[in-house]
Formats: structure tokens, C-alpha cells, sequence
């Protein structure tokens, strides 16, 4: 019997009880097939205190990860896998949908068919972000999208500085700064008119929010590049910084915000018709003509 991926976790939006059902009938599939199931603790619909795991014990017991939600339930889970090698594939129970790919309709087929090794791998890297104050790091988080600094929900500008690998960039007057991964440039970064970088480039896009001159445009730097953000002083309101919209802290006059590529990457898989200029097409809505092919 072949037993590639022998134990698989299941992971979903907490609390959201329109996952229960496809979580349930994905793991009756999967031990069907003979695989040890084991569940996200919290996850709607899960009947089987024995199977639920936290997620850190999750992750480590896990060959494959299964992620049941839209895009900012991968986003969670990407995080709490980079590291471990452990990889990921997404089925869409959200609207967009560029990193969970699976309809539900065929996710037993699709997981079928990466049980039996019809799949193909990609390596994600995440950055690491992290704010210094007082020369001590005072908060940590990853991020697969992007780092965002903004003026929380004041409608007055931010200014600060930005530098790349020591190196003045610019002093900028705006909402806020963008930094994201080629995974994170189809998000807020699109929306801010950043460029779409294809997801195997080694590259970070800095892209401005709102700026006060029409001159800051969005700068694409290498994936190695360290950049550092610091808001100036007595420019309120206090400014905010958040990885991937779901972690975030306040700063405090002083600090300095430094966003490093993380070393280890995230592995989504896809199954082996995934194409990334179909996706692009379908999302957002691209004219295609398939008498050209």
C-alpha cells in the first residue's frame, strides 16, 4: 500500500461551522486510505477529542497539512509551519482563493491524486519582522504576505524613514509602506498598485500607501535585502505595523521596524494541472482566449 504522507493534519478557520462538513468528509476519505488523521484543536465540526492536537504538536507529528478556509487561514497556518518542512496544500472555502487553490467540490479527488504523488511543490519564503526598541527586539512575527506599516484609523499622514541594506532609500510622507513576497504581491501590495511578482522570483516589493508625492512609486529590491523603517518623531498619530493583517503591535517613539527574509521557507503543494498565469486569469478577471493554445 503506498503510504506517502502517512499522517495528515487538518486545519481550518476557527470557529466557522461551514468548514465542519468538509473537514468531515476529507477525513473520512483519508482513513479510508488507510492515513492517520489528526485535527487542529478548535476546529468547527471536529467529534474526536482523541484526533485534536494543538497546532505546534500538530505540525511536528504531520507528513502533510491540509488547510480548510480562504487565504488568511493559510496565511496562519504558514506560519505556524515554517520551519518544520512540513508541506501545505489549501482547499477554498473563501472568495479569492490565490493560495488555497482546491474547490471543494474536488477535494477528494485532488487530495487523491497528491496522496498518490500527481502533485507539483513550491518554496514560499516568509519574512521575519521585528521591532527594536530601546536595542532590544521587543516583538517577533513571520509573514508570507507582507509587513505593513500604517496610521492605524486616523485619517493623518505618517513620516518616516526607510533604508535598504544601510542605505538611505527615502524619507516618505504617506499612509503607510507595504513590504511583501512575491506571495504577498497579489494582495494589499496589488491594491496599492504594486507590481505582480511571479511567485519563483527572489525579490521583496516596497510599495507606498496614499504617498504625499506622486514621485514615491512602488521599488522592487532582492530577496536578501534587510530593510529598516523608522517613524519620525513628533509626526502623530502613533503609527502601526501588522504581518500578514493578523499580527500587529503599536510603536513607540524610537522604534525601528527591521524586516529580514525568513531562512526557512514555507512548501505548498498544488496538484499537478495547477497553472499560476491560469490562476491570475481567473481571479482578477484577465481576457483569455483558448483557441491560441
Amino acid at each position: 500500500m503506498n503510504r506517502r504522507f502517512a499522517t495528515v493534519g487538518l486545519i481550518g478557520k476557527q470557529g466557522d461551522p461551514g468548514v465542519a462538513g468538509t473537514a468531515a468528509g476529507l477525513r473520512a476519505f483519508l482513513e479510508d486510505r488507510g492515513r492517520r488523521v489528526l485535527v487542529d484543536r478548535g476546529l468547527a465540526g471536529s467529534t474526536d477529542p482523541g484526533a485534536e492536537r494543538e497546532r505546534e504538536e500538530l505540525v511536528r507529528a504531520c507528513d502533510l497539512v491540509v488547510v480548510i478556509g480562504g487565504d488568511g487561514t493559510l496565511l496562519g497556518a504558514a506560519r505556524s509551519l515554517a520551519g518544520h518542512d512540513v508541506p501545505l496544500v489549501g482547499v477554498n472555502l473563501g472568495r479569492l482563493g490565490f493560495l488555497v487553490d482546491i474547490s471543494p467540490r474536488e477535494v477528494t479527488e485532488r487530495i487523491g491524486e497528491i496522496l498518490a504523488g500527481r502533485y507539483v511543490e513550491e518554496q514560499r519564503f516568509l519574512l521575519r519582522m521585528e521591532v527594536q526598541r530601546n536595542g532590544r527586539a521587543a516583538m517577533e512575527s513571520d509573514a508570507l504576505n507582507d509587513v505593513i506599516l500604517h496610521k492605524g484609523c486616523v485619517a493623518r499622514m505618517i513620516e518616516f524613514d526607510a533604508r535598504v541594506d544601510g542605505r538611505d532609500l527615502y524619507t516618505q510622507r504617506s499612509d503607510g509602506l507595504i513590504v511583501a513576497t512575491p506571495t504577498g504581491s497579489t494582495a494589499y501590495a496589488l491594491s496599492g498598485g504594486g507590481p505582480i511578482l511571479h511567485p519563483s522570483l527572489e525579490a521583496i516589493v516596497l510599495v507606498p500607501i496614499c504617498p504625499h508625492t506622486l514621485s514615491n512609486r512602488p521599488i522592487v529590491v532582492p530577496a536578501s535585502s534587510e530593510v529598516r523603517i523608522a517613524v519620525r518623531d513628533g509626526h502623530p498619530p502613533p503609527a502601526q505595523v501588522t504581518c500578514d493583517g493578523q499580527v500587529g503591535v503599536e510603536l513607540q517613539p524610537g522604534d525601528e521596524v527591521v524586516i529580514r527574509r525568513r531562512p526557512h521557507p514555507v512548501r505548498l503543494l498544488h496538484t499537478e494541472r495547477h497553472d499560476y498565469f491560469d490562476l491570475l486569469r481567473a481571479k482578477l478577471g484577465w481576457a483569455h482566449n483558448p483557441e491560441r493554445r
